[in-house]
């Protein structure tokens, strides 16, 4: 059905041929890129289009004319409205060739890299690998709870009381949980947080050792109280053995962010311990880990074929709680983490005595650029640090567990620069990849092997250019591997 691509109320007919990087069907018509979200390449599509841009228009699905062959029932009820799993209509080998397919056209149109990456590693379990969910809440104007993740490109919740991707004894707490939070008559923060904020709940989290078992509960709420929440949290941890803690965590700011710096115990403790690749790990509430535990420990046998035997130290920026950091060291690695998160600089130093790797581990508070830089610096570092930084470390903690880690920070930075050479330095940043500080660093100093785990193909591009630019260092291997099954997320080693 022919018609003109500015015209709203036109029906087109579009053919799908690929995926933008978020999971968009991408087709064209008239020559002008079309997006058409719940598209996959292979449909012949009918669309509205309902948004002109300058370069690209965006496009409603109307129906389908002729399905793609790689299309499926998708396993969630609410794919087609839920933004959590954007791939679920594809079945899983068609997700593996697209994902391949996006780091290698990453690397070499935005890195101009010519890198062939290996094989992708699939996820073992497409479905019920999630360790941890944070689902957003909502009052309906009935006194309803809604509970569920944002419609694509929006902030209206998709209410739900089942999510396949979670972990199932995790999936099995939310409807109970749904109904007992609208029954304890709670207020919710309909705003989510976004641009103003409320008075009560705004998120509710969950999280999953996969092999203990253990669990813990997390209520997220802008700010106050919320009147019985003690004896809330005692009735859970009766219903669920296995639940350990139930925390309440505050977080006032009007923005995004899940988490906020205030955690308090409502009953139980506030960490869940693990084990993984051959350590145990107390992982709280809002620290970090990796949400795939059996991909992230395919992660840890990777680095050490890949390293080989022990000699020197590895420097580890964003350490987090020590997921990578620890078992190196049980390998027979000396690591320095460095982490800005002190709440998981904390649990590292904790899970590194835990596990009786105190003395090959050394984590510190910090930005990674400046520690990093501070680090590798040879003829600089030991002078940089000073007796102040022994003041400040110290004023920074109470415990004296942490006064000593504090005085060990100092000396460990010390002898990262002066005592013994490093030789290799593993990075884990965030989506929006290396700090320019980081970038600079490496390329000044010049350890002789970095390990980049990345989360956003375009971002690792991007940095791989900047890190290879005048032969400063060489791409000897690209290793993507599926932490995300059914969303458009890959990671790369």
């Amino acid at each position: 059905m022919a018609g003109d691509v500015n015209g709203r109320d036109t029906l087109h007919d579009v053919r799908i041929d690929d995926l933008t990087r978020e999971g968009e069907g991408l087709g064209r018509l008239d020559g002008q890129v079309v997006l058409v979200a719940g598209a996959l390449p292979g449909d012949q599509a009918r669309v509205r289009i309902t948004r002109q841009a300058r370069r690209h228009a965006v496009a409603t699905l109307v129906s389908l004319l002729e399905p793609s062959p790689d299309r499926r029932r998708p396993p969630c009820i609410l794919a087609d409205r839920c933004g959590g799993c954007t791939l679920q209509a594809l079945d899983d080998p068609a997700q593996v060739r697209w994902k391949q397919e996006l780091v290698a056209q990453s690397l070499r149109r935005l890195g101009g890299l010519n890198v062939d990456p290996q094989p992708l590693l699939a996820a073992p379990q497409p479905l019920g690998y999630r360790n941890r969910a944070v689902i957003p809440l909502e009052r309906t104007a009935e006194g309803r709870l809604r509970a569920g993740y944002y419609r694509r490109g929006s902030h209206q919740i998709v209410n739900m009381n089942h999510c396949p991707v979670l972990d199932p004894r995790l999936d099995a707490m939310i409807a109970p949980l749904k109904a007992d939070l609208e029954a304890s008559g709670w207020p919710v923060d309909r705003h989510g947080g976004v641009g103003q904020v409320g008075a009560g709940l705004r998120h509710l989290a969950l999280r999953i050792g996969r092999r203990s078992g253990e669990r813990l509960l997390t209520l997220v709420a802008s700010h106050g109280e919320l009147p019985g929440a003690e004896a809330w949290a005692e009735r859970w941890l009766e219903r669920w053995p296995e639940l350990v803690g139930v925390t309440l965590n505050l977080q006032p700011l009007p923005d995004n962010r899940l988490f906020g710096p205030t955690n308090r115990t409502l009953g139980g403790r506030d960490w869940l311990l693990e084990s993984f690749a051959g350590v145990e790990l107390r992982i709280g509430p809002d620290t970090f880990f990796q949400v795939c535990s059996e991909q992230a420990e395919r992660v840890v046998a990777l680095l050490i074929d890949a390293l080989g035997t022990p000699r020197g130290r590895v420097v580890e920026g964003y350490c987090g709680i020590g997921t990578f950091s620890l078992p190196l060291a049980r390998a027979g690695w000396r690591v320095w983490g460095i982490e800005s998160h002190d709440g998981a600089v904390a649990l590292a130093r904790a899970n590194a005595r835990r596990n009786g790797l105190e003395e090959r581990c050394d984590f510190v508070v910090g930005e990674v650029a400046e520690r990093l830089a501070r680090g590798l610096s040879r003829q600089h570092a030991a002078d940089n640090v000073t007796a102040a930084d022994d003041v400040t470390a110290a004023d920074n903690v109470t415990a004296a567990d942490d006064v000593i880690a504090a005085a060990k920070e100092v000396a460990a930075a010390k002898e990262v620069a002066a005592a013994e050479e490093v030789a290799v330095v593993l990075l884990d940043p965030p989506r929006k990849g290396l700090e320019a500080g980081v970038v600079e660093t490496l390329r000044r100093q010049r350890p002789p092997l970095l390990v980049y785990l990345s989360c956003d193909p375009a971002t690792l591009a991007r940095d791989l250019a900047l890190l290879t630019a005048e032969g400063a260092y060489r791409v000897q291997r690209v290793q993507p591997l599926d932490f995300f099954p059914n969303t458009s997320h890959v990671e790369v080693l």
